[in-house]
């Protein structure tokens, strides 16, 4: 497969993912309206090491900054190459947000995390309420702060998020879920 269709397959199964779970489970309630908008970019990095999405990372952080938020309001950078090990994934996120200090970004921007093998910590690695975050590849979302407050401001009750999260998945189950055909794929290496 060569990259140009590795990257497409990639944007659609994440595409997917945004339409049919995030946003059609209500995961997060302030996905649909950027989405609809077409405010998402969906970057796919080829990078093979954890350095080169690291300067991929800083990439798409400099761009996203340089954009308004209504030409491009968050960014899904995703990994099809490397950090398929949710361990892995975990420590670089650690270097992440390393990086948004060393680029004076930490007060504009986050990261949010998803990773096919997703598992918040005091749960089992089959625990239905680790989907919330499993998305078909290892992907790094760039938020902007000021989007974050908007939507805050507009969800009072922003808080509730995840336990109603936890609440959609228990109801969904595993077979629910697998029915949605949303991932995780395989890294490609």
């Amino acid at each position: 497969m060569q990259s140009s269709d590795i990257a497409e397959r990639a944007i659609q199964d994440t595409v997917r993912w945004i339409e049919k779970a995030v946003i059609g489970l209500n995961l997060c309630p302030f996905a649909k309206s950027v989405h609809v908008k077409g405010q998402i970019h969906y970057a796919v990095s080829a990078a093979l090491t954890p350095e080169e999405l690291l300067q991929d990372l800083e990439s798409e952080l400099g761009q996203l900054r340089a954009l308004d938020a209504k030409a491009r309001d968050t960014t899904l950078l995703i990994a099809v190459s490397c950090l398929s090990d949710f361990y892995e994934y975990n420590a670089f996120l650690e270097r992440a947000d390393r990086l948004l200090v060393r680029l004076d970004a930490q007060d504009d921007f986050q990261i949010a995390s998803m990773h096919p093998q997703y598992q918040f910590a005091g749960t089992s690695p089959d625990d239905i309420t680790n989907y919330t975050n499993r998305s078909p590849y290892p992907t790094l979302h760039l938020l902007r702060e000021s989007s974050i407050d908007r939507a805050v401001q507009a969800f009072p009750d922003a808080s509730a998020i995840f336990e109603t999260n936890m609440e959609t998945m228990t109801a969904l189950g595993l077979e629910g879920w697998q029915g949605l055909d949303v991932g995780p794929h395989p890294v490609i290496s």
